[in-house]
């Protein structure tokens, strides 16, 4: 096949362009308050919407790839979601840019899968596919890291519709080159829509997600989430036990018995925990007790992006040598490791020990997904490859979902407690509640006692939200890495250290057809 080289460069760049627009809003989110007027519950949809709509279509865009053509799949996929962006950068309510943000969702669910099942079927040898996944897992992680950065440098020189604007260019670039080297790309077999099956799938998957996003605000054992939780496990069960049935499903449920796939997307789950976790809390760290502005704290990740795009490549070489299992468990020893000694940081922690651990991190997410991702794609059949990348996809955002909500809320409970009993008394109760909101409002209510000649209260009240936050940062990194050493334990007793016979992938390769090539 000609071109390899463009060929995997325009997969990555359309996988850059979903994985960037994770992170890049979020920066945004200030002046959508001054300027939109958006309340709390509507900046957190702005974010959510995309992941969420995101999350409950990936299953079924991926299998929808498989069965009417990769390619054309990804195209359009990219077309709706540059449309959708750059339609959002001209909305001027909350609620327009939401539903702006949901049909971005819906392109992200057609591009992501597609981008991963076209590797697997473009490079079928196990070195070059490991290869070319650990350049793709590498931009994916740099772009998410990115996002902060990019957000941040378009926020210092243009207003917030420019996140929105510059995401058109990017996506139509990418189509562009996918349309002129991409090879056409489906399964050979093209099996009838398992219509019940999209429903199912669809369903659970965007009420967990639904359900994880709203826990915090309502409580994890509340009567609301407990139902949530039990709505998901039952549209699970009737999901598996339709494509345990259906002559013709959309999701083989037999690959969850080969422990290389079921251990290696849990593994992709813990590391994406991990990395949205680590976004929440380090993006506060930086803006609010170091006094970064939103570029400069973006700029300060480059050890995460750099360090996760080296780790990524590096680890999936080291998947093919020494085997799966001692790199990925290896990997998540190394997060875990990572939040173990951020858990001892203080607000006059030095950059350079921060930039330390950072590469840590880095590190430990690079040789943990990518190298899972590679073993993921290695049991699903390439005729299958639309709907495995799915499965591996929907394990990142539920992870990165899980991520956002469990550490945040660890954090945001002894923030509270731990602010309340180091207030100094007096302090008026319109200032206290204020300064329960957030870290930032703390911070802010000391700086206004400060302007009104009160230099020794508002020392008081600065000191008690810096605690506040750093008690919370520590008991949330003890909890981010006690999840990642579970993994690493699962992952050193489960996965597999090389490939093993699956009953699906092996009825499904004998089947397999040859590629359709287009002439590249």
């Amino acid at each position: 096949m000609r071109n390899r080289p463009l060929i995997l460069a325009s997969l990555l760049l359309a996988a850059f362009a979903i994985n960037l627009d994770t992170t890049i809003v979020n920066v945004a989110l200030p002046t959508l308050v001054r300027e939109l007027h958006a309340s709390n519950s509507q900046l957190q949809w702005v974010v959510d919407a995309y992941n969420l709509v995101f999350a409950a279509l990936l299953l079924a865009a991926g299998s929808l790839s498989d069965r009417l053509g990769r390619k054309g799949m990804l195209c359009s996929g990219l077309a709706v979601f540059g449309l959708a962006s750059l339609a959002g950068g001209f909305m001027d309510t909350p609620g327009q840019l939401i539903a702006a943000r949901c049909v971005m969702g819906l392109g992200a669910a057609m591009v992501f899968p597609a981008t991963l099942s076209l590797i697997s079927n473009i490079f079928t040898v196990r070195a070059e596919r490991a290869r070319a996944i650990g350049l793709w897992g590498a931009t994916a992680g740099v772009a998410i890291a990115l996002g902060p950065i990019v957000g941040g440098w378009l926020l210092e020189r243009f207003s917030w519709s420019s996140i929105f604007f510059a995401m058109a260019p990017v996506a139509a670039l990418a189509a562009a080159l996918v349309a002129r080297t991409v090879p056409s790309s489906r399964d050979p077999s093209a099996p009838r829509t398992d219509g019940l099956g999209f429903g199912l799938s669809t369903a659970a998957m965007g009420l967990l997600i639904f359900t994880i996003i709203e826990a915090p605000n309502h409580g994890w054992s509340s009567a609301r989430s407990l139902a949530g939780f039990a709505g998901v496990a039952l549209l699970v069960a009737v999901f598996v036990a339709w494509e345990r049935r259906t002559s013709e499903p959309m999701l083989d449920v037999r690959l969850f018995a080969n422990p290389r796939f079921t251990a290696a997307s849990g593994a992709v789950t813990v590391a994406f925990f991990s990395l949205f976790g680590f976004i929440f809390l380090i993006t506060q760290y930086f803006q609010f007790l170091k006094g970064y502005s939103p570029l400069s704290a973006g700029v300060h990740l480059l050890p995460v992006a750099s360090s996760v795009g080296v780790a990524s490549v590096l680890g999936t070489k080291l998947a093919v040598r020494v085997g799966t299992k001692i790199v990925v468990a290896g990997g998540l020893v190394a997060v875990a490791g990572f939040y173990a000694w951020v858990s001892t940081a203080s607000a006059v922690t030095g950059y350079g020990t921060i930039a330390a651990q950072m590469v840590v991190y880095g590190t430990g997410m690079g040789l943990t997904s990518a190298p899972a991702t590679e073993a993921i794609m290695g049991v699903v059949p390439r005729a299958k490859a639309g709907v495995g990348s799915a499965v591996n996809d929907a394990t990142r955002l539920l992870g990165g979902t899980l991520g956002v909500a469990v550490i945040g809320s660890v954090y945001a409970s002894i923030y509270a407690s731990h602010l309340a009993s180091a207030l100094p008394h007096g302090l008026p109760g319109a200032l206290t509640r204020t300064a329960h909101q957030s870290v930032g409002a703390a911070l802010g209510v000391a700086s206004g006692i400060g302007h009104t000649g009160h230099a020794g209260l508002a020392q008081l009240v600065h000191r008690a939200a810096t605690g506040a936050f750093v008690d919370g940062l520590s008991a949330a990194c003890l909890v981010a890495g006690g999840v990642a050493l579970a993994g690493a334990i699962m992952a050193a007793l489960l996965l597999p250290a090389q490939p093993i016979p699956s009953p699906a992938a092996s009825a499904g390769e004998e089947r397999q057809g040859a590629l359709v090539e287009a002439a590249a």
